[in-house]
């Protein structure tokens, strides 16, 4: 069994599954590297002046994994599932167990639709400030939350918010993600 599974990956999904696994929770992306970065330029992410959005995953996926995130940019998942201990995804490989949830698939709503999380009037995915839905553990990011507001930075966002929510749950206490280095005055 998984800690984390987030389904998709892009920024709001690799921005959660970067929280996660740095800080200790087994994390596992399926990414079928469909994102609509691949059509995109960023001039507008802050610390970054201009990159290309395939490049831009390619640098975000490579830091993920070299925190420890599981990425598997060929295993999509096709359905999501409660189950006893949590949630079961399905990808067309095989079923993985994992204690909470992120979906992070564009404006791609189906999965949150079957799995029974409510819905806003605008047709979004109804969320809390921290991104949980209405199926506990099940969080959701980016463009399924947000009629018209599709930026990168906005989705990544999303994502650093659910999995500080979920490293809240995990360590029983408010959970702040401070990288300070030991040279620091």
């Amino acid at each position: 069994m998984t800690d984390v599974a987030v389904v998709g990956g892009g920024p709001a999904g690799l921005s959660a599954a970067l929280f996660t696994a740095k800080n200790g929770l087994d994390t596992v992306v399926f990414d079928g590297d469909e994102t609509w970065m691949h059509k995109a330029h960023l001039f507008n992410y802050p610390g970054i002046e201009s990159i290309d959005g395939s490049e831009f995953m390619t640098v975000t996926r490579e830091q993920v994994e070299d925190h420890g995130a599981d990425v598997r940019t060929d295993e999509e998942a096709t359905a999501v599932e409660q189950s006893d201990d949590g949630f079961a995804v399905e990808t067309e490989d095989g079923e993985y167990d994992a204690d909470y949830v992120v979906l992070a698939t564009g404006a791609d709503r189906s999965l949150a639709e079957e799995i029974g999380c409510e819905f806003s009037d605008d047709d979004t995915v109804d969320v809390n400030l921290s991104m949980e839905t209405s199926v506990d553990g099940l969080y959701a990011t980016g463009a399924m939350v947000r009629a018209e507001e599709w930026q990168a930075v906005i989705a990544a966002g999303d994502g650093g918010a659910a999995a500080l929510s979920i490293l809240s749950e995990e360590k029983g206490e408010h959970y702040h993600d401070f990288d300070v280095p030991d040279d620091a005055p």
